[in-house]
């Protein structure tokens, strides 16, 4: 029988239990947990290095917080100190650094935008969090065959959401086009889904230095959230930085 590797991303515990716990009922599923986006990280890259990768990723579309101290009954990873990942960031993120994962992600309501959204950042299914366990099976198993999944009552707000994007893209473009380099690189560490201690670590600047990039990053895309330039970001074709292989030095005093 092969089993299917599934990680369950929600920073809200009971959900999160409840829900790795039904699907470790399956014969096939082998289920574990992480309450926040940089938890996530570390997980796939643990197992990757162990050569246990995961199949399937459940994201919450509202995930953003993390989880208490205490040790739950399903293994939940705590999040960092910094950095807290949003739902749609990690999507991007873990198809940069883990293009064969799958990802679904997990919504408390349909929002034509934000699942459009969640699609161009490279999800594979919009799925609402209160589903049917049988529905969330058979997305899960669909998506592993390169399906795409989305409620009926999405599709038409979808297509229209992918349509405008594309007559935004040549906007969008000249937003990203005044960027300074440095800018863009940073911009291009917010599309990795990195947050601002790790975008720090890899360029070699201060915390402080790197707040004040993103800022200026937001001023100049005309957007309020790391999020929205993140997708304003991805219309204008900006990829995520190469993390394959990254080595931060962590010696010294950064920048």
């Amino acid at each position: 029988m092969v089993r299917i590797r599934v990680l369950v991303v929600d920073d809200h515990r009971i959900f999160a239990e409840s829900l790795a716990a039904a699907l470790a009922a399956e014969p096939d599923v082998d289920v574990f947990a992480a309450g926040s986006g940089p938890a996530a990280l570390r997980c796939l890259e643990r197992a990757a290095g162990e050569g246990r990768r995961y199949d399937v990723l459940l994201v919450d579309a509202d995930l953003g917080g993390r989880l208490p101290g205490a040790r739950p009954a399903v293994p939940v990873q705590e999040g960092d100190e910094e950095g807290l990942v949003d739902g749609i960031s990690l999507v991007t993120g873990v198809r940069a650094t883990h293009p064969a994962v799958r990802i679904v992600v997990l919504a408390e309501k349909d929002d034509p935008r934000r699942a459009a959204l969640a699609l161009q950042a490279g999800a594979s299914g919009w799925v609402a969090k209160d589903c049917s366990l049988s529905r969330l099976l058979t997305v899960i198993r669909g998506v592993l065959r390169d399906e795409t999944h989305l409620p009926p009552a999405l599709l038409t707000g979808v297509l229209k959401e992918l349509t405008a994007a594309r007559k935004h893209r040549t906007e969008s473009e000249r937003l990203v086009e005044s960027l300074t380099p440095r800018e863009r690189e940073v911009l291009r560490c917010m599309v990795a889904g990195l947050g601002r201690k790790a975008v720090a670590e890899r360029l070699f600047l201060s915390p402080h230095t790197v707040r004040t990039h993103m800022q200026n990053v937001l001023g100049k895309l005309g957007v309020h959230s790391t999020l929205a330039a993140v997708a304003l970001a991805r219309r204008a074709g900006v990829g995520p930085v190469d993390l394959t292989g990254d080595v931060v030095e962590r010696g010294g005093q950064l920048a």
